[in-house]
Parts: C-alpha cells; structure tokens; sequence
C-alpha cells in the first residue's frame, strides 16, 4: 500500500515547554526525511507525535489512507526479560499486534456482536499487510544473511551489544511498514549493518522519517531535512538532500546575521542622528535665552523657529527609526567547549600484547603481537562481534590473556569512553556519581564542568539511569576534561551524541597531543581524525591496514 503522512503547524514538547511549534510538512511515497538537531531539540518526540504515540501540543497528523501501517522504532533496544529474538522481532514489526487482534475479532465471528465481520476483515487484511502470515518462515534467512547464528529461541538478554543490534536491524529488514520512523538506527552497526540499512532505506517504496547524526548515512540516503533549531526556536524544511541542507543552512545564517547587522547599524545611525539633532535644539534655545536682549522679539522669534526646526528633525528621525522593520539578533548557539585534560607523556611504548590469546565462551582472540608507541593515534574497525572490545580490554589490562602477556607503560594515565557508558550507571545522582569518580573536585566545579556539557540543574539531580544515552556520552567527555590523560580510548564515542558535539569532539581530538586509540563504525570520523595507523578486527584476528 502507498500512503502519505501530513503534518500540519505541528507543536510539541512537554509540561510548559514546547521544544518546535508551528512544523509542517509531508511525507509521500519514497520520501527519507532527516530529522537533524541537537539533544533535547524533541526529534525524539516529533517521531512519536508522527507515530500516534504522543499528542501533539498544537496540530494534526494525518494518514492517506487513515489505515496506513505506521512503523515507529525507538531509540533504545529494549530488551525485555525472557523474550526471545523470535518475540522480539515479532512485537517490532508490528507482527504479533496484529496477530492478536486478528485472533480477537475471528473469536468474535458468528456472535451476535454487531460488526464482527467488518472488524475481522480489517484486522485480517491488517494481519496480511504486515507480514505475518510467513515471518516465522522468512526469519532464519535474514538473520543468517547478517550473520547471527543464534536460534530464534535465544532470549535477547543473553546476547552481546553488537548482536542485539543486528536483530534490531533484522526486525527493521522485515518489517513491512507503509510509512517508517526510525529513532538512531545506525547506533551500534557496524559498516556491513550500515550498508545493508541504507540498502533497505534508499529502496522503500514507501515514505520514512528518520532521525541520525551519522553524517555519512544521512548524505547517502535523505532527501529531503527537516531542522529543529533550539537555539534560535525555529524549524526549517530543506529539500534536496543532506549537503544542500549543510549549503542552504550557511547561506541562511549569513543572511540573517547580515540582515541584523544591516538594522542595528541603520538603527544606530538614525539614533545618533537623533541625539544630536536633540542637542542642538536643546542648545539653540540655551543660547537664545542667554544671549538675545528681553526688548528683541524679533531674534526670539527666530531663534524658536529655528528650535522648532530642529525639534521637527528629532521627531522626523524618531519616526523613522519606529518605521524600520524589526530584526531579531540571531541568538548566539550553544556549543560544547571541549578540551581532552592532559597529563604528562608517557613512556615510549604505552602498551604492548606479546602472542596475546583470550579464550571466551564460543570465541577466541589472537595470538595477538602488538604495541602502542606513546604519542600514536590508532583507528581500529571491523565488524560487531570480531573481537574489538575484549583487544581494547586486554590492551589495558582490565582483561588477564590466557596464553602470552601484555603490560601498559609507566606513568600511562588511561582516560577511556567505554561503548556501554558503564561508569554512568545505577540511580546515584549524575553530580554525585561523578564527584565518586573524580573526588579531588568540589561540588561547585562538578556542576560548572557538567553545565558546559549541557548537563544542567535538572540533570545533576537525576539518576543516571534516568539519563538519555546522549546525556550519558556527554557526562563521559566530562570526564575527560575533568581528568589527566595520556592514552585515549574513545569506544563507538559518536553513539547518541548530536552533530555540533560530534564536530567538537573532533576538533578536541585535532588538539589532543597524547596517545589515542579510537574504534569507530562512523566513517566521516574516521575520515576527520588524524590517524597514524589503522588496524582491522575480524573474527579474533588483527591485521593492520
């Protein structure tokens, strides 16, 4: 089925504050809209708006046709205790809804309940839309084609990040959805899942919305952009793809920084103008009174008339300044400040693996022969599952090998964005949580750090369960200022962070003079980042580049 979405002057936030107001736009058949923005701009929330999940505070949203199957896929995998990855996929693609009620309304037929067979016909043809007459059969290839090959049975809470993300993207690939919203897909996909994603999103014949920062996904495969502005409180539509948006959005911000400069400069001319036309009235009169004898009427009278003349200037100029139109001075967007804390050098050789062999349960890295020179700057990729965590742990000496050694240099101060965000866990209060990690900072330079990362009041007071994973990220670059570093380990450090941080993260790492190691999926990082070498991951083994 081709359908089409309609938003109109669509408003959305929560409690008192609205986030974006007054947003329109259409989402036909073969549409990949972008939604861009930073953190808490409600990209999140115009996504749930979109999927009738959440009312909007001013507009509508309309479907053509008013049956459309609308797919929304949130940020976060859920996993939810016992539910298999059969189950799981079941309930993402909409299956096992629409199998139910299938099942509700055929136990209804023959009743005398009015309009059962209507009811039936529609949740029948809803139950055959989205696939589920033969998903149990067209699961184990897709899963296999993305190579997980774990039984279907397999609860999803037994399996790694990386493969929790490949049925994510298996659920993604077999859904059937007439209009599609999808939350941050590309979070935790390696470059194959990346590939096969845009495959699927560039070849949808209907209409999809969706939300990413991964710069490279959104130039390959949007259409059109969608921006909510927080700073300036605006929206905007761009169409024409991802770098005609980058295009129009600096040419847009030149001319309204123009615009502005142009009225304040003519409105501070005129104002001059004025103030100096109102002295010399002032004055003229002064020096009348002063300087005219009482019996002269006839230099009184000229001396007003010339007051007058002036004083009718000051009103002229008065007039114009309230004649000009109004510009508002674009607010000024806030940015992520970041610097990377440095501490001494290290010595020469900052880690080294010696015939390194860590053995898991149905997994085995190396023997692994390497070094980490100080001052180095490595990039590592490969695939999710090949073995680039547990190389980053037994590198740092947080994971013991069971064949071969590894040691760190002297005086290596490790500073490390872990892929899970494990130091931000648990219901401590974000301020709390962080004053533990880095004792030697007062309560009041904790809250000052973490404003500058956008972490303000309403968010040092939370649990950091409570925290988004953005927040979350945000909170481990903080550390990285808060603390000495001389060895870098940044793990999948662009997952959840907006844009503007992403190109501020890269122009802390530019500055940053230590050793870095930095595993990444995002491929305009890994095109921005000076790197020195560049090592490969795949099933245990590590090859360099």
């Amino acid at each position: 089925m081709t359908a089409t979405l309609v938003a109109r002057d669509l408003a959305g936030g929560y409690g008192h504050t609205t986030l974006f107001s007054k947003l329109s736009f259409t989402v036909a058949p073969g549409d990949v809209i972008g939604v861009v923005g930073a953190n808490g701009a409600g990209k999140s929330s115009l996504l749930r708006i979109l999927g009738g999940e959440l009312e909007p505070l001013e507009g509508t949203v309309s479907l053509a046709p008013s049956d459309a199957f609308v797919g929304w896929l949130p940020q976060e995998h859920e996993r939810v205790p016992d539910e298999t990855i059969a189950a799981y996929i079941g309930r993402r693609t909409g299956c096992t809804a629409a199998t139910a009620l299938m099942e509700q309304t055929a136990a209804e037929l023959g009743s005398d309940s009015p309009g059962a067979d209507d009811r039936y016909s529609v949740a029948f043809d809803r139950w055959m839309t989205s696939g589920a007459a033969d998903l149990d059969d067209r699961i184990p290839g897709v899963l296999a084609d993305l190579g997980l090959d774990q039984s279907v049975d397999a609860t999803m809470t037994s399996l790694s990040g990386g493969q929790v993300a490949r049925v994510a993207l298996a659920a993604l690939l077999l859904s059937r959805f007439d209009i599609v919203l999808l939350d941050e897909p590309t979070n935790d996909l390696d470059l194959d899942g990346l590939a096969k994603l845009e495959t699927f999103v560039r070849g949808l014949r209907g209409g999809v919305v969706l939300i990413s920062h991964d710069r490279e996904f959104l130039a390959r495969c949007v259409t059109t952009v969608v921006e909510l502005n927080l700073a300036q409180n605006s929206v905007a539509l761009y169409n024409g793809g991802y770098q005609a948006f980058l295009d129009e959005r600096e040419v847009a911000k030149q001319h309204a920084r123009d615009a502005y400069e142009e009225f304040a400069s003519k409105k501070a001319d005129l104002t001059s103008r004025a103030r100096t036309q109102r002295e010399w009235s002032s004055q003229g009169v002064r020096n009348a009174i002063k300087k005219a004898p009482d019996n002269d009427k006839i230099l009184r009278k000229a001396s007003a008339e010339s007051s007058e003349k002036q004083a009718q200037k000051v009103r002229q100029m008065e007039s114009r300044i309230a004649r000009l139109d109004e510009v508002e001075e674009p607010r000024k967007e806030w940015k992520l400040q970041f610097t990377i804390g440095s501490a001494p050098r290290s010595s020469a050789v900052a880690a080294t693996l010696r015939n390194a062999v860590v053995r898991r349960e149905g997994f085995s890295l190396g023997p692994v022969s390497l070094s980490v020179s100080g001052g180095e700057r490595i990039g590592i990729t490969g695939p999710n599952g090949a073995g680039k965590s547990t190389l980053l742990a037994v590198l740092l000496g947080r994971l013991t090998p069971d064949e071969g050694d590894s040691s760190l240099g002297a005086s290596v101060a490790i500073g490390e964005v872990d892929q899970a965000r494990e130091l931000f866990v648990g219901d401590r209060p974000l301020a709390d949580r962080f004053e533990q990690i880095v004792p030697a900072m007062t309560s009041a330079e904790v809250r000052t750090l973490l404003a500058k990362f956008g972490l303000k009041a309403d968010h040092t007071s939370r649990a950091v369960d409570s925290l988004s994973p953005g927040e979350r990220t945000r909170a481990s670059l903080a550390l990285l200022q808060a603390n000495g570093v001389n060895l870098l380990v940044l793990d999948e450090p662009t997952n959840h962070l907006d844009v503007e941080a992403i190109e501020q993260l890269e122009e802390a790492l530019e500055s940053y003079d230590g050793t870095l190691i930095l595993v990444t999926h995002d491929r305009r990082l890994l095109e921005n980042v000076r790197l020195d070498r560049r090592w490969a991951v795949d099933a245990g083994v590590v090859t360099e580049l």
